[in-house]
């Protein structure tokens, strides 16, 4: 996501001082020490890799940043007005369960923010050319919906970002063709090659209207 993106899911989510923001896959927290930087909220960020946490820590100095290493779900213990997940809905093939577990640790009027690649599901064919396409589990528009209202929480605000992300994308296949060998030497030749077809994959699929990408904001009732 980019930075204004990121700060325009946080002001729909009413993210500001003193607000207790639960960020779930956090990684190395990068949106989540600027969210918090920027507005003084109560952070909380949460991933399965020690790694990633060790580096947000670090890279979080005197910010009033918390973390936690979990898989999820379950989520952790306690209530939260916010609760984030950037650019990880993708990978959780439950969402029911994931849905689920957020509303039970929102407070009541709290909101559940997030993006989300909107799309049929991958067909056999497609999931055969996706390199790790155990993690990619797309949801149309409609059944997310459902899923959120069935576990009480009603969508206030979405916004589209497949154009900004199919640039993404695209920019990105390209400069990792350009710099194949470098990134080979780097992170094996199999893995590059991986790389590129799934960002060659993303940018066909975004410019083509194959998936959509939004970001949205649903209020717990």
């Amino acid at each position: 996501m980019r930075a204004s993106e990121v700060r325009t899911l946080a002001y729909r989510a009413r993210v500001g001082r003193g607000v207790s923001v639960l960020d779930l896959c956090c990684g190395v927290a990068g949106p989540g020490r600027m969210i918090t930087a920027e507005s003084g909220c109560h952070y909380l960020g949460v991933d399965f890799s020690g790694s990633a946490l060790a580096s947000a820590q670090e890279l979080a100095g005197n910010l009033p940043c918390r973390f936690e290493q979990a898989h999820l779900p379950p989520l952790p213990e306690g209530r939260f007005e916010v609760v984030l997940l950037l650019e990880t809905m993708l990978a959780f093939p439950d969402k029911e369960a994931l849905v689920g577990e957020v509303a039970r640790v929102l407070e009541p009027g709290g909101r559940f923010a997030f993006t989300v690649e909107e799309g049929r599901p991958l067909t056999r064919q497609e999931r055969a050319r996706m390199p790790a396409a155990d993690t990619v589990w797309l949801i149309e528009l409609a059944e997310l919906t459902g899923v959120l209202r069935d576990a009480g929480l009603t969508v206030i605000w979405r916004q589209e970002h497949s154009s900004s992300h199919h640039a993404i994308a695209t920019a990105l296949l390209r400069c990792y063709r350009a710099d194949s060998p470098q990134i080979a030497g780097q992170i094996g030749t199999q893995a590059t090659a991986e790389l590129i077809t799934a960002h060659q994959l993303w940018s066909d699929w975004l410019g083509s209207g194959r998936v959509r990408k939004f970001a949205v904001v649903a209020e717990k009732q």
